[in-house]
């Protein structure tokens, strides 16, 4: 079952493919279904794609096909429906904690209540090219079954880079703070102490590799003094429209 915003993103990509032949560009969806940013697109694209509704046509520029179309009308408990589910496989809606007014960073986490932890949310961190990280803090309410023991810390998820890991443009990447790492966890790797990157970690004749989970990007390559280690991804939120 699609959400409100799935179900009305796939009935304009239909009238636009009915009224011209060409599927609407993605500046064309932000508007007409009045989002903030082209990654809640992005985020909407994936998901009617992994559930077979569209699919993208390779090497052609603005090219969906409609596979098939959900029913009439949508259920009046879809976004409810949708929510429950994914919070079964440990990614849940953020949309009311993320609009919620939010207390004072705090040193260390604390309960808000017996399943809530908050922990700290520093800025954004690249899933592409390496970019600036801890750019800020804020709070970030956890559910604490997500969490296991030590000190976590967020961080909003930037580029495709990690699509085949399942982690999307603008999930919150919850990060155990650390700094070591076994060959092929996913890590918060920072760059000749500049810029981090969310990788694949691995030790390759002598240097760090930074591996990818996108076909598109290729392995980075950093000698052992370049890279540093500052947490190890622990789970993933992700917001729904």
């Amino acid at each position: 079952m699609l959400t409100r915003k799935q179900h009305d993103l796939i009935r304009f990509i239909q009238q636009r493919l009915e009224e011209n032949g060409i599927s609407p560009s993605f500046e064309e969806m932000k508007e007409a279904l009045d989002l903030k940013s082209k990654s809640g697109v992005h985020r909407l694209v994936s998901a009617l794609e992994e559930r077979g509704f569209i699919r993208r046509l390779p090497n052609r520029a603005r090219a969906l096909e409609i596979l098939k179309l959900p029913e009439a009308s949508v259920k009046p408990r879809a976004r409810e429906l949708a929510a429950a589910a994914a919070a079964k496989s440990n990614i849940i809606n953020l949309d009311a904690a993320r609009n919620a007014k939010l207390p004072e960073p705090a040193s260390n986490p604390e309960p808000a209540n017996n399943n809530v932890l908050n922990i700290p949310l520093h800025g954004r961190i690249a899933a592409g090219a390496p970019i600036e990280a801890f750019e800020g803090t804020e709070i970030l309410p956890v559910p604490a079954a997500l969490l296991g023991s030590g000190e976590h810390y967020a961080l909003e998820v930037s580029g495709d880079s990690m699509v085949e890991a399942g982690i999307l443009d603008g999930d919150f990447a919850l990060i155990l703070r650390t700094d070591t790492a076994r060959d092929g966890e996913i890590v918060v790797a920072l760059v000749r102490g500049e810029e981090a990157t969310l990788k694949y970690l691995r030790r390759d004749n002598g240097r760090i590799r930074l591996d990818p989970a996108n076909a598109a990007y290729d392995p980075q390559y950093y000698a052992p003094h370049e890279v540093q280690v500052q947490g190890r991804l622990a789970g993933l939120l992700r917001r729904y429209h």
